[in-house]
């Protein structure tokens, strides 16, 4: 395991060389996130629509899926798919953790715009579908434009627990940055030094994506 150093004095030269040591590692902690937050928005997102509007067995399918992942540790999940995708497509840590971070995220994602479908009540369906709108029409040119609105602050805060999460990916040999300050912190035996020039990117990169996402949501959220 990860031994502290005997000197807890912070090495400024050894910080510095961790944050070039792990710089390149952002753009595959980045790659990461964004692959997870897109493909769970599209899947969550039918998700969350099959739960309200589907059929018994669809909002049933939906409903056992986001229970079941939601109870399950990320980092499970995250061995649980690097197992069947190496047994099944010999494919490495990087598609493992976008498919495993999707997985978790899918769940959630289904969950905070179900909350939003249902914010809406079900007075704009009925609008929609008195003025000859069929329900998949209504549903992708009514209900989802608002929903995805109305999701903004939610999503943001789940945007940020995947870019955390990410970070589970050097389980499986992922070269992001907590795996690079593991690498750095391992050939200077001074972890606690990599492990803060690691904690400071993710905390600019949280930060960032918190700032893009509340601009976002200042800009378009809907008037009441």
């Amino acid at each position: 395991m990860f031994r502290p150093a005997r000197d807890h004095r912070l090495d400024l030269s050894l910080f510095l060389r961790s944050l070039k040591f792990i710089a390149p590692a952002i753009k595959v902690t980045v790659l990461l996130t964004v692959f997870a937050l897109t493909f769970g928005l599209v899947f969550g997102l039918a998700l969350a629509v099959a739960r309200v509007y589907g059929n018994r067995f669809a909002a049933t399918a939906a409903g056992a899926y986001s229970r079941v992942v939601r109870s399950l540790p990320t980092l499970v999940v995250l061995y649980i798919f690097y197992n069947l995708a190496w047994v099944a497509f010999r494919v490495g840590g990087v598609a493992a953790a976008v498919i495993a971070l999707t997985a978790c995220t899918t769940a959630y994602q289904s969950e905070i715009f179900r909350g939003a479908i249902q914010s809406l009540g079900t007075g704009q369906m009925a609008a929609a579908r008195s003025l000859g709108m069929s329900r998949a029409t209504a549903i992708r040119s009514v209900i989802i434009p608002q929903v995805l609105r109305l999701a903004i602050p939610s999503w943001s805060n789940e945007a940020a627990i995947v870019l955390k999460d990410s970070s589970l990916a050097s389980a499986v040999g992922t070269a992001e940055v907590f795996r690079r300050s593991q690498q750095i912190g391992a050939a200077n035996r001074d972890y606690l030094t990599a492990f803060l020039a690691a904690g400071l990117i993710y905390f600019c990169l949280t930060f960032i994506t918190n700032r893009v996402l509340d601009f976002a949501h200042k800009r378009y959220k809907l008037k009441t």
